[in-house]
């Protein structure tokens, strides 16, 4: 089986058949990030995205366990493996040193499913955006506060490497959610660091926030996607409600 790296956005777009997934992990090919395709797999990688240095898999898992051996080879064992739950798993079990790890949801949207407004949002209209939902500027303070006191685990924090731009909306001159543009590609736009003020939670805005960062990244990128813990039933409401579609994935690592 030869393995060939592909040196062009086009080459990986033909060959994972545009999957949002893989074009995400490519990063428009920026420097740093690497492709290679083998038989019926694919895998593409790229330093520091949502905190991880990651290399998506896709593919036959009899071609995708040689390639991922490669691509470890090559970037270096940092890299963790990430592709369809079913595929990591046996990746995992036929690639020596690698060890499966935790499920999750990746989700992804084209076009945003039509607002019936009964989530129940209440709060300002202001004028900063649609909703009362605009891009922050200049409040970088208040939301590293927020996301410290209501969402610690939050990967994207405000001048965080690839957390370009955050979005909120204020109730009372208080910022009461906030969501990111973070580890974005050319043509995949990434959600991410979504969070509600405690006191404000229950209310809708989350959802309001969320759509209207969506509808950007749609227009900036083409689509968008976003990462989300299965354990979270009540998020993972809110972006299908948006039009978000999901599949779980899962993630691996190299043992020492």
């Amino acid at each position: 089986m030869v393995t060939r790296e592909l040196r062009t956005l086009a080459d990986v777009r033909s060959a994972c058949g545009d999957d949002d997934l893989v074009m995400w992990a490519a990063q428009g090919l920026r420097p740093g990030a690497r492709a290679w395709a083998a038989g019926g797999a694919v895998v593409a990688g790229c330093p520091g995205i949502s905190r991880w240095d990651r290399l998506v898999v896709q593919g036959r898992p009899r071609d995708a366990a040689p390639l991922v051996r490669h691509a470890l080879a090559e970037l270096g064992p940092s890299y963790r493996p990430l592709g369809e739950a079913e595929l990591i798993r046996q990746v995992a079990g036929a690639v020596d040193g690698l060890r499966a790890g935790p499920c999750f949801s990746w989700m992804s949207l084209t076009e945003l499913h039509h607002d019936t407004g009964d989530a129940g949002d209440t709060g300002d209209t202001g004028e900063d955006g649609e909703d009362g939902v605009g891009w922050l500027d200049g409040a970088e303070a208040e939301i590293t506060a927020l996301l410290a006191a209501d969402a610690p685990d939050a990967y994207a924090v405000p001048g965080g490497a690839g957390v370009r731009r955050w979005a909120g909306l204020r109730d009372g001159g208080v910022i009461a959610a906030v969501a990111a543009d973070a580890w974005s590609a050319p043509d995949v736009g990434l959600l991410a660091g979504v969070a509600t003020r405690a006191p404000y939670r229950g209310r809708g805005l989350a959802e309001r926030v969320c759509r209207w960062v969506s509808g950007r990244l749609i227009d900036a990128y083409g689509r968008a996607a976003l990462m989300v813990d299965d354990d979270n039933p009540a998020a993972i409401r809110v972006y299908e409600r948006i039009g978000y579609r999901r599949r779980q994935v899962m993630t691996s690592s190299v043992t020492a």
